[in-house]
């Protein structure tokens, strides 16, 4: 509600007892006719411009303060740190036994006990990148994995369908993150987009931690099984399938299951589809190595020929099968001038023959680095392999 300034209310003026009606009011006080706009008090108008300078100010600040407070995720301004639900084994409750599934099913509901979730942030379209703590029971290693589903998953009209899953796997150290978990990169909403525009599954992501340390002065484990080392292979296709099996609804067969990595991560996700190619059927590797070359193998030379990509496809191709699908990305830039030359060699050896299908991509100007990886797989590898895999599926 607004009021007349002062001195325009409308309402008869106040003349002291006694004065002459004829003379104009205020004449005797040194004061304004009536009639006149009478100008404002200086010390009232100083007061109210304080108060409306210190009323913006104050908003200003609340403002600042609660984007301060969302940056460095502090309650109630960021609800990272809260507890995600993916949902319950089938049969509704938490730690009881799921119900029994038609055998003629390609679902499989999840199999529990359902992890822990804490969320890790919140995308635009309301989905969770969350993390939990794995101990993993096969091998021993305990880590974080983070895991994203598609808004697809929680549809009601995908309620009895299991999705496909893809374990991405980053470059680098691979610890004590996953660089794929963050927004910034635009995995997530790249599979979104990808699956709205039909090039894509709506693979849910599992993304764990690929070394079981940092990679200080150069080393790493090559997502294998080294002797005497934590046993990184068995963390990446045992346990971490395990925890998705147990939390979400999957597709029973390797038909819904894939690796994509980039760099050191590409190698481990290429090596666990040939050497697990009745659990994975699928991969999209980046800028991969192609061989084996953890110093850690050292004296170790049979375990890490049962790691060798190259001596996996042969094996593979002389067993005719199962069929595996390797879609390779590579940019003319890397800084490893060996990285292209090395996967087109695999690739002439070994790619297309029998049950081991790839396809390359080589991206112009594309240099050694997730941010060129992301928007390249809608350009090709991910059709490549979405055409080859199932999901939804009930």
């Amino acid at each position: 509600m607004s009021y007349p300034p002062e001195g325009q209310q409308h309402r008869p003026p106040y003349r002291p007892e006694g004065q002459d009606p004829q003379r104009p009011y205020g004449d005797q006080h040194g004061q304004q006719p009536y009639g006149q706009e009478p100008e404002p008090a200086p010390r009232r108008r100083s007061r109210v411009r304080r108060w409306v300078i210190a009323g913006v100010s104050v908003l200003a600040l609340a403002g600042i303060a609660a984007g301060v407070m969302n940056h460095y995720e502090i309650p109630p301004f960021t609800d990272k740190g809260s507890a995600v639900s993916f949902g319950t084994p089938s049969g509704g409750d938490k730690g009881k036994n799921p119900a029994p599934q038609a055998a003629n099913s390609k679902m499989l509901m999840p199999t529990g006990p359902p992890a822990e979730f804490k969320n890790s942030m919140t995308l635009p379209d309301g989905t969770h990148v969350a993390v939990t703590t794995l101990d993993g029971k096969k091998s021993g290693f305990k880590g974080k994995v983070w895991v994203w589903a598609p808004k697809e998953y929680n549809d009601p009209k995908f309620a009895k369908s299991g999705f496909p899953v893809m374990i991405a796997l980053p470059g680098g150290a691979g610890y004590p993150s996953n660089y794929w978990m963050g927004t910034d990169l635009g995995l997530q909403t790249s599979i979104a987009k990808w699956y709205a525009e039909g090039k894509s599954k709506p693979f849910i992501l599992a993304m764990p931690v690929l070394n079981p340390g940092p990679d200080d002065k150069g080393i790493y484990w090559d997502g294998s099984d080294i002797p005497d080392q934590p046993k990184m292979g068995t963390w990446l296709t045992e346990d971490v399938p395990d925890l998705m099996k147990a939390n979400f609804r999957t597709v029973k067969s390797r038909d819904g299951w894939a690796f994509m990595g980039s760099s050191t991560g590409g190698f481990a996700g290429l090596k666990a589809v040939l050497k697990h190619p009745d659990k994975f059927k699928a991969v999209i590797a980046s800028g991969p190595d192609i061989v084996p070359d953890s110093s850690l193998w050292k004296g170790h030379d049979k375990e890490k020929a049962e790691n060798n990509p190259e001596l996996l496809a042969k094996q593979l191709i002389d067993s005719k099968g199962p069929d595996v699908y390797l879609a390779f990305q590579v940019g003319d830039s890397e800084n490893n001038k060996k990285t292209l030359p090395d996967v087109q060699k695999f690739i002439a050896t070994f790619g297309n023959k029998g049950p081991v299908h790839t396809e390359l991509r080589i991206i112009k100007g594309g240099q050694h680095n997730a941010k060129t990886y992301v928007p390249n797989m809608g350009e090709g590898p991910i059709q490549y392999i979405s055409k080859v895999m199932e999901g939804p599926v009930e």
